[in-house]
C-alpha cells in the first residue's frame, strides 16, 4: 500500500508512467488501480490506473502540467452518458466532484464550477426565483457534462442558458470563452482543447411558484416515462431527423431485450439499463443488435450519443 498525496491508502501499480512527476504536489485524493463502476450511473466499468479528485481548478491546472510534462494521459471521467469498458482506463482519470461551487453574481448570472450536479443546480435556480433550467428536470448529470454534451430534453438545452465558459487548456492554464464563440450542435459541442471547470448561465428572474410547477411536472413526466430508478447512462442514440431513436427500437421489437443482465428498457427503449451484473460486452453487444435490427428493418444507421471510453481488457 502506499499513501497518497491526498492522504489515503492506496495500492500500486507498477508500469512506464513518471507517476510521481506527474503526481507532485497534488492537494486533492489520488487512488490507484481505483474501480469506476460505481462512479459511472450505468454503474459499469474497470479500474482507473490512477484516479485523481483534484481540490480545486488550481489542482486541476497542475495536474495537467505536470501530466503533460510526465506524457501520461489525462482524462475527465462524465458520470453520465459514459460507458468505461471492463479493461479500464490507462493512465489519469480525473473526478471533478471537488469542484462543486455555486455563485449568483447578479440578478441573473449564476457561475457553477463543473463537478456541480444537475439537480443542485437546477435547485439553486428555483430558490433564487430563476427561470431557464426547468428543461433540466430528472438530468442526473454534472455541469461540465452538461456543457461538453450540450445536454438537454426535448423542452430545452445547455446552449440555451449558456453565458460563458471556463476551461483548463492543455498548458494548465485557465481560460474563458464566451458561449457566443462557441459552436454548438445537436449534443455536442465545438469546444477548444481542454478540461472545462466551471461555467456562467444568464437566467430569467420568473415567480418562484411557476418555476417549481412547471420543474415539477417536468420531473413527473420523466419518471414516467424514463427508467430514472435504474442504472442507466441517458439516451443511448441520438435522435435522427425522421423519428425518434426510442420508437425505432420499439417498432423493432427490441423493448425489454437483453444480453447479460444489460437491458433495453421496458419504459423507454432508448434506454438501456443494468439490471445488477452487467458488464460492458454485454451492453456492447446488445448496442450493436439495436443498431443492426434498425438499420435492417429501415436503413436508418443509429448514431450513439454515449462515450465509449477504455480497453476491453483487463492489462
Amino acid at each position: 500500500m502506499e499513501r497518497t498525496a491526498g492522504g489515503g491508502d492506496v495500492l500500486t501499480v507498477s508500469n512506464h508512467h513518471d507517476w510521481k512527476a506527474a503526481l507532485s504536489g497534488i492537494r486533492g485524493e489520488v487512488l490507484f488501480d481505483a474501480p469506476l463502476a460505481d462512479l459511472t450511473s450505468l454503474r459499469i466499468g474497470g479500474p482507473a490506473d490512477v484516479l485523481v479528485s483534484p481540490e480545486d481548478v488550481h489542482d486541476v491546472c497542475r495536474i495537467v502540467r505536470q501530466a503533460s510534462a510526465a506524457q501520461v494521459p489525462v482524462m475527465v471521467l462524465g458520470g453520465t452518458n459514459l460507458l468505461v469498458r471492463d479493461g479500464g482506463i490507462r493512465g489519469v482519470v480525473l473526478s471533478l466532484s471537488n469542484l462543486a461551487a455555486i455563485e449568483k453574481e447578479d440578478d441573473r448570472l449564476v457561475f457553477a464550477e463543473a463537478g456541480v450536479r444537475m439537480p443542485t443546480l437546477l435547485g439553486f435556480a428555483v430558490h433564487h426565483a430563476l427561470s431557464g433550467l426547468e428543461w433540466a428536470a430528472g438530468i442526473p448529470g454534472t455541469v461540465g457534462g452538461a456543457v461538453v454534451m450540450n445536454a438537454g430534453t426535448k423542452l430545452g438545452e445547455m446552449q440555451t442558458c449558456l453565458d460563458a465558459i471556463q476551461m483548463v487548456n492543455p498548458e494548465g492554464r485557465l481560460r474563458t470563452y464566451p458561449a457566443t464563440d462557441v459552436v454548438f450542435s445537436y449534443r455536442s459541442v465545438n469546444l477548444p482543447e481542454g478540461i472545462v471547470v466551471g461555467a456562467w448561465l444568464r437566467l430569467t428572474p420568473a415567480s418562484r411558484e411557476t418555476i417549481e410547477s412547471q420543474t415539477k411536472s417536468y420531473l413527473q413526466y420523466r419518471k414516467r416515462s424514463q427508467p430514472l430508478s435504474q442504472p442507466n447512462a441517458g439516451s443511448v442514440f441520438k435522435n435522427p431527423r425522421e423519428i425518434p431513436a426510442g420508437r425505432l427500437i420499439e417498432e423493432a421489437g427490441l423493448k425489454g431485450y437483453r444480453v447479460g443482465d444489460a437491458q433495453v428498457s421496458p419504459k423507454h427503449a432508448n434506454f438501456i439499463v443494468n439490471l445488477g451484473r452487467a458488464r460492458s460486452t454485454d451492453v456492447l453487444r446488445l448496442i450493436e443488435t439495436i443498431r443492426q435490427e434498425v438499420l435492417r428493418r429501415t436503413g436508418i444507421r443509429l448514431e450513439l450519443e454515449w462515450k465509449v471510453v477504455g480497453e476491453s481488457e483487463v492489462p
